[in-house]
């Protein structure tokens, strides 16, 4: 390898799985292998849903093993959830899943204290029932000295040093984004100590080096320093979109899909908070200003109930259903919990009056249908809502394999999307690495390496834009 290419260890963490994959990068080059991927299954136990935290650093370790030498690592992650340590920095116990029952109503509850608008206006987070504010309201806390975001706490047990990463601290609903620092007076007001967080660091800052142990477990030569990325998987695809200028939005596809825009400020107008959309921090200053959507999760949750079919053949069949029959609500939470997902859409479309998908094809056309659809309306209100007019719709993550959820989406937006890349997140988290030692100029240089070295897929809009305002208003009940 030549001494102006270094590799990089992206430690890419998905509700679903987990991935370590390699970034080789030079001047002129940026290539991505996968050295480890293994399952992400979370375990209900007697008193919820939880993590399996373990299997999970176990997985970090074979694929840091699998990846050899590399000159840094990087993680990110999925955002919101937390590991909580006593004063002697063990683990108290296995995280809380996000999408265990434990917050249900205490949102209700904080908004006595703090009305949401208030919330809104000073956080700049969109409504979830399990934002970190309310999982920490929720929470018992006696005997945790310290709170540990799930990237950094896969760091301290790698390094033995802590740190709260920006990107994903702005996703607690406690950090202020006009400030990009706490929010003292709501963790004050509804009783969060602050204290229980490391200190804030930003993308690019050292981590720390590997444990000795660690090395000697994965086979790794030292000194092998640990990056802070931006640990939000969602900021490093952000980081990875193939964008130049600023006139585009994104929709980073997998289990949610977030769509938005990258801009220079909040957006903390009531009418932003009615619209529910989010302004987390990004890279270099950047708010990503985005709703979430339930995402392919609706879908997944299907074909787990339906054995697992061929996803291609599946895909297949949707594509030759009637399009826009049946349309649900992408976003609505009653699509959150896991469990008898075909139903709950066949339910949905029952009780909006429209005809009921009975076939696995036919919910899955009604699934990339309704995706595509709050795919438009966000792309649409975000653009209202910022004032900030776009000209192309930039697709990345495993979204991009579905060519009938791009093509839609196209459809739907009537924009040009550009599909890619598919590893959003650990390109990103590569690229903030290599910047960080110096390989990488800045964001638009980065995001101008990833234009000539990646593989990008173009879909024009094709058909009526009419029958998707159509199906829109149906949605809406007009």
């Amino acid at each position: 390898m030549s001494a102006s290419v270094k590799s990089y260890a992206a430690v890419d963490l998905g509700a679903s799985s987990g991935r370590v994959m390699v970034g080789r990068v030079g001047p002129d080059s940026l290539e991505l292998s996968e050295a480890h991927r293994f399952v992400n299954r979370p375990v209900r136990v007697p008193e919820g849903l939880r993590w399996d935290i373990l299997s999970l650093y176990g997985g970090v370790l074979d694929g840091l093993r699998a990846a050899g030498q590399v000159d840094s690592v990087g993680i990110d992650s999925w955002a919101v959830d937390y590991g909580l340590l006593d004063a002697d920095g063990a683990l108290l116990g296995n995280p809380v899943h996000y999408r265990d029952s434990r917050t249900e109503g205490v949102a209700q509850k904080v908004w006595a204290t703090v009305p949401a608008p208030e919330l809104y206006a000073a956080t700049g987070l969109q409504y979830a029932p399990f934002n970190t504010l309310y999982q920490l309201v929720a929470d018992r806390l006696s005997g945790a000295q310290r709170l540990l975001l799930i990237p950094d706490l896969l760091t301290y047990w790698l390094t033995g040093e802590q740190g709260t990463e920006l990107t994903n601290a702005s996703t607690t609903q406690l950090i202020d984004p006009r400030t990009r620092a706490w929010s003292y007076d709501i963790a004050e007001r509804v009783g969060i100590d602050l204290a229980l967080f490391a200190p804030l660091r930003q993308p690019g800052d050292p981590a720390g080096l590997l444990r000795p142990e660690v090395l000697e477990e994965t086979g790794l030569r030292g000194p092998v320093p640990v990056t802070a990325v931006g640990s939000h998987d969602t900021a490093s695809a952000v980081a990875a979109v193939p964008a130049s200028g600023e006139r585009f939005a994104y929709i980073c596809t997998g289990t949610w899909s977030l769509a938005g825009l990258e801009l220079d400020a909040p957006v903390l107008t009531e009418e932003s908070r009615a619209a529910n959309f989010t302004n987390e921090l990004g890279l270099d200053g950047t708010v990503r200003y985005l709703r979430n959507i339930m995402g392919l999760w609706l879908l997944q949750e299907c074909v787990r109930a339906w054995g697992d079919p061929d996803l291609g053949e599946l895909l297949q069949a949707a594509a030759k259903v009637p399009a826009l029959r049946s349309v649900v609500d992408a976003g609505d939470a009653m699509f959150l919990a896991p469990g008898r997902m075909p139903e709950r859409i066949a339910e949905a479309c029952r009780a909006s009056g429209q005809p009921v998908p009975v076939s696995p094809a036919e919910v899955t056309r009604c699934i990339l249908d309704s995706l595509a659809l709050a795919h438009r309306k966000a792309v649409d209100d975000a653009q209202r809502l910022a004032g900030h007019p776009v000209d192309v719709v930039h697709v990345v993550g495993g979204g991009t394999r579905n060519a009938l959820l791009c093509q839609l989406t196209a459809d739907a937006c009537g924009l040009p999307v550009v599909a890619g890349p598919t590893e959003a997140a650990a390109l990103g988290n590569v690229l903030v690495q290599a910047r960080a030692h110096g390989l990488v100029s800045d964001l638009a240089g980065g995001r101008e390496l990833l234009t000539r070295t990646q593989p990008l897929t173009r879909y024009v809009p094709q058909g009526d834009s009419a029958r998707w305002r159509e199906a829109q208003d149906r949605l809406a009940g007009h």
